[in-house]
Order: C-alpha cells, then sequence, then structure tokens
C-alpha cells in the first residue's frame, strides 16, 4: 500500500478499510511510514474522526505491534482499572489491594504524571526502596503471591502506541476521541486483564472539561472494550474540584493508607469503594462487599504485601518537603469553589509534577486542602497548605492559586455529583 493514499481516504472523510488500518499501524511502527505522513493522518482523524469499526481495527492493529499478557495461568479472575487523570486522584492505591482482598486479580499498569495531573509510579515511588520495572514474569509472581500488582508498561506492550502518542504529543493531534480511546485501551486489552472498569474524569482538573465530552469518550472505550471481548464499564466521576485533601506524592500515599486503615476523606472512600463494586461485578465476584475489607484490616495487609513485593518498605517515613507555606482564608462563610486544575497547577510548580517526560519530580512537594467545598470557613484559618523543597517556587505557585477560592457568606457550592453517570 501507499502511505498518501491512506491520508488522502482519511482526508477525504471516507472510512479506512481494515486492511490500509492494519497496513498503516505495522508500517508505521517498522519505520517504512514517515513521522510527518503518520501526523498528517492523524490530523486527518481528528478532523473526520472515526467510527466505530474503524477504531476498534486501530486498537487492534497498535495490540498486535507488541506482546500481550497472559494471565490465564492465576487461580483467580483479573480485573483492572484505569482513570483518565485528574488532581489528588490517589484512588489506585487503595483501591488495587483492596479489590484483591475481595478475590480478584489486579494487574494494574500505571504511568507517571505530566503537568497538573499526577502520576500513580510517581506517587509510589515516593516510598523507600519501591520500584515500578517488572518483567512480565515477576508481574505473574507478584499476582500470585499478592493478588495486585502496580508497575509500568513494558516496552514490548503496543511499541505503536508509544510512538503514536509521542508524535500526537508534537503535533497538535492529541485531542482527538478516537485516538486517545485507541491509545487507553491498545495498552489495557495488551494488558490481558479479563475484566475493565474505566474512571473517564470531568471538570477543570480533567482533560475532558464536559459532561459530553467525557461522555463521548467513554463511550468510545466501553465499545473498543467489548468489541475485543474484555467486560468493560465506564464511570464519569467529577473532577471539578481536588480529590481528597492532598495532592503530591507522598502526600497521596499518606492519604491512600488512611483510607486503607479506616478513615480517609469521604469523597476519596466513595469512590474508591464505588470502583471495587463494578471492578468486583465485571470479574463475577459481586457477593463480595469490599467494605467489610477496609473495616477487617484485609486490604491493608494486601498493601504491605504489595508494596513489599516491588522492593519498598510500608514502615519508611514517607519523604517530607523542607518549606511549607500556608494560605489562610480571607473572610468567613461557605468555600463554593476549590478550583481543581488550579490547585494541580500549584502542586506541579511546587514540584509534584513535570513539563517533560524525562523532568524529576520531587517526592514531598504538593498541597494539602484543609476545606473542601461546601464547609464553614473563618477568617484566618488555614486553608491550603504549600509544600516544596525550594522556596523559590512559592511565589509562582500562588499566582497559580488566584482566583481559585471563592468563599461566600452563604449558600452551597455548585458542584458535579462525585459519580456523574455509568456507561456499559
Amino acid at each position: 500500500m501507499d502511505a498518501i493514499d491512506v491520508i488522502v481516504t482519511k482526508r477525504d472523510g471516507h472510512r479506512l478499510s481494515p486492511q490500509q488500518i492494519d497496513w498503516v499501524i505495522d508500517a508505521y511502527t517498522r519505520g517504512e511510514v514517515a513521522d510527518e505522513q503518520m501526523a498528517a493522518l492523524a490530523m486527518a482523524i481528528v478532523l473526520n474522526g472515526m467510527d466505530r469499526a474503524e477504531v476498534t481495527r486501530w486498537t487492534e492493529a497498535m495490540i498486535r505491534s507488541g506482546e500481550r499478557m497472559d494471565f490465564s495461568a492465576l487461580d483467580r479472575p483479573t480485573t483492572d482499572k484505569h482513570s483518565t487523570g485528574g488532581v489528588g486522584d490517589k484512588i489506585t492505591l487503595p483501591l488495587a489491594p483492596l479489590v484483591a482482598a475481595c478475590g480478584a486479580a489486579v494487574p494494574q499498569l500505571s504511568g507517571r504524571g505530566l503537568g497538573h495531573t499526577g502520576g500513580t509510579l510517581d506517587k509510589l515511588e515516593s516510598i523507600p526502596g519501591w520500584r515500578a520495572s517488572l518483567t512480565p514474569e515477576q508481574m505473574l509472581s507478584v499476582l500470585r503471591e499478592v493478588g495486585a500488582v502496580v508497575c509500568a508498561a513494558g516496552s514490548g506492550l503496543a511499541p505503536a502506541d508509544r510512538k503514536l502518542y509521542a508524535l500526537r504529543d508534537v503535533t497538535g493531534t492529541v485531542e482527538s476521541i478516537p485516538l486517545i480511546a485507541s491509545s487507553i485501551m491498545s495498552k489495557k486489552i495488551a494488558e490481558g486483564t479479563g475484566a475493565l472498569v474505566l474512571d473517564v474524569k470531568v471538570g477543570s482538573g480533567a482533560f475532558m472539561k464536559t459532561v459530553e465530552r467525557a461522555r463521548e469518550l467513554a463511550e468510545t472505550m466501553v465499545a473498543i472494550g467489548t468489541d475485543h471481548g474484555v467486560k468493560t464499564v465506564a464511570l464519569l466521576t467529577a473532577m471539578d474540584r481536588p480529590l481528597g485533601r492532598a495532592v503530591g506524592n507522598a502526600l497521596e500515599v499518606a492519604e491512600a493508607v488512611e483510607v486503607l486503615a479506616g478513615g480517609g476523606p469521604p469523597d476519596v472512600v466513595e469512590l474508591t469503594l464505588t470502583l471495587a463494586r463494578e471492578m468486583l461485578a465485571a470479574a463475577g465476584l459481586d457477593a463480595a462487599d469490599p467494605a467489610d475489607a477496609l473495616a477487617d484490616g484485609s486490604a491493608m495487609d494486601v498493601w504491605r504485601r504489595m508494596i513489599r513485593a516491588q522492593g519498598g518498605d510500608p514502615d519508611a517515613p514517607l519523604p517530607v518537603a523542607r518549606e511549607s507555606h500556608t494560605l489562610t482564608a480571607p473572610a468567613s462563610g461557605v468555600l463554593t469553589g476549590l478550583d481543581a486544575y488550579a490547585v494541580g497547577v500549584a502542586a506541579w510548580r511546587l514540584g509534584a509534577g513535570r513539563a517533560r517526560k524525562e523532568d524529576p519530580v520531587s517526592p514531598g512537594a504538593g498541597v494539602v486542602c484543609h476545606a473542601a467545598p461546601g464547609e464553614e470557613v473563618r477568617a484566618g484559618q488555614p486553608l491550603l497548605t504549600l509544600h516544596t523543597d525550594e522556596p523559590a517556587r512559592f511565589e509562582r505557585a500562588l499566582q497559580a492559586l488566584d482566583g481559585a477560592i471563592t468563599i461566600e457568606p452563604e449558600g452551597s457550592p455548585d458542584l458535579l455529583p462525585l459519580v456523574i453517570d455509568r456507561i456499559a
């Protein structure tokens, strides 16, 4: 085939044939199709979209570009969760051991943070000794022994997606629902899980700002999963305010441990239990009640074994930033707004996030929220505490928070419900 013919087909608004999709993904992975040609095709997809059959075939071609993991040797069903990312979204940390404590195996391949959204691997790497890189054999071994594993995806998993994602990142072609959905689902399906629950975030701190766009993405991903024989469910969840009280790597680990110990912020507990129930039901284990596993300490036991299995010390003190700055309430009243995006950018500027994938992160940096929208506050009480190793970072973090806090004499905040919709 010829790359130009494929580009022109989509440029002119026509369907790509299965043969065209198979050829162009394979040829691009091998270097036969040049970056500029694939960039032109990606832009044509951004402008003209793809139908369900095209997206499913595109995903399949990316899966076939690499290896596919196999967990059929396990004596328990596999189920996984993927979040589209947000501010304070540490749900994977308590969720994976909780679901494992209820009888499922959770093979969780996670990523690193970029910009204002945090990364699960960055959070876990704040635990002394913990390592993200495991071979497929090591991953299977941890699943057998513990029931849950959280690690980085290997280079052999959907290499076409890795190459295409890097290209989209520098050519203005990231914001395409078919390309976003196929990117996420190619890795999740290649991971080999039998069931998948998608947490699609909505709001200022999320990639999808509106419910309509988030629903379109969720429906596309559920269709891809279904077409590939993976039982897939999606929840649309709120990201118009930070999730929980902690934003930052070690800060979020500490909050996740609080949840496993039976405490933690109500929204984090609620979403953890909601997703756990969805994962267990998708795996055929809906008789198990994850609330019991939190209450009796079995989820905490799995957490500790999971951390040790990857070289970490669950008893070691977490890193603490050297400097802190507290932002107080300027007036008394009801906190009606705390913008998730602004808090995420502040944490990023304090050192908790990165601008480029190769940048280091500060494990102790971040923001602690002392009040949540809907709560009454008093003038002068602490609202946010900023943590960093470099005090010069405070100024730009405070600039990011300018206008992020709204306090009114009375009333209630206009917030999205924590769980907005369910798509199956």
